[in-house]
């Protein structure tokens, strides 16, 4: 029987059977980035699009580390303008020729204006840069009075927050990169201390709560269904169940 939450035309929920096929994805990531990906866009775009009254057409969205082009498929789907910004070309360049409009750049530097932006959003960005409140920072600088801002980000004690060396990053990111490399004879692409850090729910909540230009709309468990999302209030255990904090703001 069809799942009806698959159903693209459907209002966004955060249901059980949301929760199980995006499980059921992750394990295709490596093996089948083009399934993973593009079943992660089109979720994306549902649940941002979930925050908006008007939905996404007409809204000019900047992707923070906008990678491959599934992002791009699925917002401009849904009748976004969408700019892409990411650090690295090869990324930007997944599906083919980069596209029209592609920005390279610092996500911890935005090279845009202030009060540019109708919708800033970043997916798994956050774990992959240094300093990455100060990130966050930048997509509340270039969003627009009024404007939502999206990001989440994966959380480092939880089930996949050593991405390809998970669950080993459990007992240390370094041991962790060393056993994979061992294994398969090549560094993971996601190199704990370089381009993967150690980000914890705590630092993000305390963030969004105290930032002066902010309306916290949600903080909730990402891919979870809603009868979980109660575990982010609950210091330690959110640190290890969330696995992907979606923060969800509004500039005032």
């Amino acid at each position: 029987m069809p799942d009806p939450d698959a159903d693209a035309s459907r209002p966004f929920r955060h249901t059980t059977s949301r929760a199980w096929r995006l499980w059921r994805a992750f394990g295709h990531e490596q093996s089948d980035p083009a399934r993973f990906y593009g079943l992660l866009a089109a979720d994306s775009a549902r649940h941002v699009e979930s925050h908006l009254p008007h939905g996404l057409a007409g809204q000019w969205v900047l992707d923070v580390g906008g990678g491959p082009g599934y992002f791009a498929d699925a917002f401009t789907g849904r009748g976004a303008r969408y700019t892409p910004l990411d650090s690295d070309v090869g990324e930007l360049s997944g599906l083919g020729e980069l596209l029209p409009g592609t920005v390279i750049g610092s996500g911890m530097q935005l090279p845009f204006a202030d009060d540019s932006f109708d919708v800033v959003y970043s997916s798994n960005v956050l774990e992959h840069v240094p300093e990455p409140w100060s990130m966050a920072d930048e997509m509340v600088r270039v969003a627009k009075p009024g404007a939502l801002v999206f990001c989440s980000y994966t959380l480092w004690f939880g089930p996949w927050g050593g991405h390809e060396t998970s669950p080993w990053h459990l007992l240390g990111g370094h041991r962790a990169r060393r056993r994979y490399e061992r294994r398969h004879g090549h560094p993971p692409k996601n190199v704990f201390g370089e381009s993967m850090f150690a980000a914890t729910a705590g630092p993000g909540i305390r963030w969004a709560r105290s930032h002066p230009d902010i309306e916290v709309l949600s903080l909730a468990p990402r891919y979870l269904p809603r009868w979980l999302h109660w575990v982010v209030a609950v210091p330690l255990l959110r640190e290890a169940v969330t696995w992907n904090l979606a923060i969800v703001l509004r500039k005032r």
